[in-house]
C-alpha cells in the first residue's frame, strides 16, 4: 500500500508541460490560389527540452492528408510563438478533420525529458 502512495505522491509532485496551438477550431478559407484553402495556425512552445515540432493534416480515421506548409519540422525556442500557414486543395477539404503538432525529440539529447507531446485542433 505504501508503493502505491508513493508513486500518487510522485505523480502530483510532477508538472506536465505542453505546447499549445491556436485556434482550437480553425476554419479553412479560400486562399489566393483557385483550388486551394488555407488557415493560419499560431504555435507557443512551453516545453525547454524540445526545440522542433512537427504539423500534420489528418482525417477522421487518423490517415494523413496531403498538405503543403512553409516548412513541416519547426524549429522554435522554448517560449517562443510562429505562425503557420496551411495550404490544402479543394479536392480533400471534406475529409480534413485534425491539424495537429507533434514534439520531436533530438535522439542524443541529456536533458530531454523523452516524452513526445501531441497537440491538434479539429477543422470546424
Amino acid at each position: 500500500m505504501r508503493h502505491y502512495i508513493f508513486a500518487a505522491a510522485l505523480l502530483l509532485a510532477s508538472s506536465a508541460a505542453a505546447h499549445e496551438m491556436t485556434p482550437t477550431y480553425p476554419v479553412l478559407k479560400p486562399a489566393y490560389m483557385d483550388g486551394v484553402v488555407s488557415t493560419k495556425m499560431t504555435l507557443f512552445n512551453k516545453r525547454q527540452d524540445i526545440n522542433y515540432y512537427q504539423v500534420d493534416v489528418f482525417d477522421a480515421d487518423w490517415k494523413a492528408i496531403p498538405f503543403v506548409t512553409t516548412n513541416k519540422i519547426i524549429n522554435i525556442s522554448y517560449l517562443g510563438k510562429t505562425d503557420i500557414e496551411i495550404y490544402i486543395r479543394n479536392k480533400d477539404v471534406d475529409r480534413v478533420e485534425y491539424i495537429c503538432t507533434t514534439s520531436k525529440l533530438l535522439k542524443d539529447d541529456p536533458r530531454s525529458t523523452g516524452v513526445m507531446s501531441k497537440i491538434c485542433s479539429r477543422v470546424k
